[in-house]
């Protein structure tokens, strides 16, 4: 008999009752430290009181009234969006999977109303994640990702990860409509895009005309150490995908974009039905003005800075665990030489809780404000994990 959840995931042993901070709490009483924040979803730590405060109050006031009226929660945070960031305009969607559709929407109505609807293709990069929706997967296009879910949906075109030649013999295509790229892929591997390709992308995009979709639901909202990543190369995307982060637990995401980017998106043309919620919108500003405080992202590199020199010395001592540090800000990962399942799994025994991901790594994605008592103690249970695998 199937249950009663369907069994789409392979979930650990623990139940989890509470959290605060850096730290969860059992069912049967345990704590553990919590290095992935509900996969760099509870930026500033489980229950913290100025997201809970701030949920009360909105909550004791209005709940959901639809997007057929003005929603005050809502415009304070796309002031505060495009206040921090190169967008002029942003929609709010419950998560990165329907950014990530919007996002397809978007670039391909843009081309339509140009002129030019022959302009549908989309260049994605091997090793890619972008939700798990028809557009999200077709984009991926991984086996992993596609297989079983056919047909797919059309207008994607796949490039290995760092094929410069490649991306540039694509992106002279007549029918390329944008390109979409992590700054640091997540799913992938905690895999960075060097700043100089970053860059190198977006000069290419200009050379043809391509518009540039960035996908920072998982890097993004501080989690590098800027504000986005995109910012560490010191351009601007047309189009971004957020989530994750910018709810800070509650589910929250967002498409930005630019003026002329979204000038095919008029009355009619997208819609959600909980989309940029009071809720929502309530928490996800009190987000953005604790997290765009420049104070708080020094903060965050300096404890970033802090991780990775201890995560150096586990990979020294430990080599046949650990190969390498990988990653950016708080965006971190671990490349493993012992299964990186193992490595998860004698985490939880030691109650340290990391995040797996492809290429045989184990990702760090820490709340943005923990301690450096957490990060001490951080340090300490990813050593005895490690030696627990080689004893």
């Amino acid at each position: 008999m199937i249950p009663s959840i369907l069994p789409t995931y392979s979930r650990a042993p623990l139940t989890f009752v509470s959290g605060q901070g850096s730290w969860l709490t059992t069912d049967d009483g345990r704590r553990l430290l919590d290095l992935g924040a509900g996969i760099a979803v509870n930026a500033l730590g489980h229950a913290h009181p100025a997201l809970v405060e701030v949920l009360t109050e909105q909550a004791n006031a209005l709940w959901h009234v639809s997007n057929l009226y003005n929603i005050p929660a809502q415009q304070k945070l796309a002031d505060l969006l495009v206040e921090h960031t190169f967008a002029d305009a942003s929609f709010f969607t419950n998560s990165g999977t329907e950014a990530c559709e919007l996002a397809v929407k978007m670039v391909r109505k843009y081309w339509y109303d140009k002129g030019q609807p022959d302009r549908t293709t989309i260049i994605t990069f091997e090793g890619s994640f972008h939700g798990r929706s028809s557009a999200g997967i077709a984009a991926a296009g991984s086996e992993k990702m596609t297989k079983g879910f056919g047909p797919l949906l059309p207008g994607f075109k796949h490039l290995a990860f760092g094929d410069h030649d490649a991306l540039r013999d694509a992106m002279t295509g007549g029918d390329i409509a944008a390109v979409m790229v992590e700054p640091v892929q997540g799913e992938g591997g905690i895999r960075p895009l060097p700043d100089a390709c970053l860059k190198g992308l977006r000069d290419l995009c200009d050379e043809t005309g391509v518009l540039m979709i960035l996908d920072e639901v998982q890097c993004g909202v501080g989690r590098t150490g800027k504000l986005f990543a995109h910012e560490w190369a010191g351009i601007t995307p047309d189009v971004m995908m957020v989530a994750k982060g910018i709810g800070g637990g509650f589910p929250l995401g967002a498409v930005l974009a630019t003026e002329n980017a979204a000038s095919g998106m008029t009355a009619g043309t997208h819609g959600s039905t909980y989309g940029g919620n009071p809720l929502a919108c309530a928490v996800g500003s009190k987000v953005m003005e604790i997290v765009a405080d420049e104070a708080f992202l020094a903060e965050v590199n300096r404890k970033a800075g802090l991780l990775r020199q201890g995560l150096e010395g586990l990979v020294a001592s430990h080599p046949s665990v650990f190969e390498a540090v990988r990653g950016s800000g708080l965006m971190l990962g671990l490349k493993c030489v012992a299964p990186n399942t193992d490595v998860v799994a004698s985490g939880y025994a030691h109650d340290v809780i990391t995040v797996p991901a492809a290429d045989n790594v184990i990702r760090l994605l820490p709340a943005l404000n923990l301690t450096d008592d957490d990060i001490s103690e951080a340090l300490q249970r990813l050593d005895a994990t490690a030696a627990a695998l080689i004893a």
